[in-house]
């Protein structure tokens, strides 16, 4: 019996070992492909979220067999990531959201992805108010609202939402910050459009009079 034990969890060692280490390559094609989203290169960001959905049918095969490992931290966490890197292209690509079905990741993997990509949002955002398209970020921070707004009416045990509720409170905090952010760059261009304005409204009397 021991024997027979021995072989079990020989096999389940070497597929934890193995499930570990596409974990970890799963989780740097999806910030290799946020990081293209950021540049704007969806062809590449395209690119490396089908390689990371590749490795992650490959740990799901490789854990068909063992619901605790598929379970354990580690593989959410990076299933989370898969997630969360395809919600941010999406979101800032301009494509439709993909469901938790289409990626093959559980509810509460999806939904605590789809949370963390409110900070990626942020971010994006704030590139957008730095390169000084201001009028482009209301939508982005329209769509924090909404996912903050949803998360909140899920109210269930940490044991099955994967800890949602600490995301949730995260996506308060961002949307809260990015809100403050944009009103001061909305109200900085108000007030050098009127700067600007004033400039000109004092310019042409004076190039009349100057006028011969």
């Amino acid at each position: 019996m021991v024997e027979e034990i021995r072989a079990r969890w020989t096999a389940k060692n070497l597929a934890r070992d193995s499930a570990l280490q596409h974990a970890r390559e799963l989780t740097r094609y999806c910030a290799h492909s946020i990081r293209a989203t950021h540049r704007g290169e969806f062809p590449l960001a395209a690119e490396l979220l089908a390689s990371a959905r590749a490795v992650a049918a490959t740990v799901q095969k490789e854990l068909a067999s063992y619901p605790d490992l598929n379970e354990a931290g580690y593989t959410q966490d990076a299933l989370k990531e898969l997630a969360e890197a395809h919600i941010v292209y999406a979101l800032v690509a301009g494509q439709p959201l993909p469901t938790p079905e289409a990626l093959g990741v559980d509810d509460a993997a999806y939904l605590n992805g789809l949370g963390e990509a409110m900070g990626e949002l942020r971010r994006h955002v704030l590139d957008l108010i730095r390169r000084g398209q201001v009028e482009r970020c209301e939508p982005f921070l329209n769509v924090m609202d909404e996912v903050y707004t949803a998360l909140m009416t899920l109210d269930f045990p940490d044991a099955l939402t994967g800890g949602l509720r600490r995301t949730s409170d995260m996506v308060r905090g961002v949307v809260e910050r990015t809100r403050g952010d944009l009103t001061v760059a909305i109200r900085q261009e108000e007030l050098q459009a009127a700067l600007r304005a004033l400039e000109e409204r004092i310019r042409l009397p004076r190039e009349a009079e100057d006028a011969p």
